[in-house]
């Protein structure tokens, strides 16, 4: 399914509003989203969080620390449909 985020505006109160590759919008409250421990705690600095940029080449969201957040995850959220399931190989 990987839909690359193309766009991503940093908003108040720690929400995101991000665009898909095939046109999907939403908004995403990133603290209901995920814990901001480890690699995110710097996010709950509402100037740090407002650092998140588009990883052109991964199609992920990133911040300058290397915390980055998946475009399936993120998809799922905007739109409601599950992560799909790795499909097992023949040899599983």
């Amino acid at each position: 399914m990987l839909k690359d985020v193309v766009f991503v505006k940093p908003l108040d109160d720690h929400r995101l509003a991000i665009r898909f590759e095939d046109g999907i919008e939403g908004v995403i409250d990133i603290a209901s989203t995920i814990p901001f421990e480890g690699v995110f705690a710097p996010l709950a600095d509402p100037k740090f969080f407002r650092q998140v940029r588009v990883n052109e080449e991964l199609g992920v969201l990133g911040w300058p620390n290397g915390a980055d957040l998946d475009s399936d995850v993120l998809y799922s959220v905007v739109t409601g449909d599950p992560i799909p399931s790795p499909v097992p190989s023949a040899h599983s």
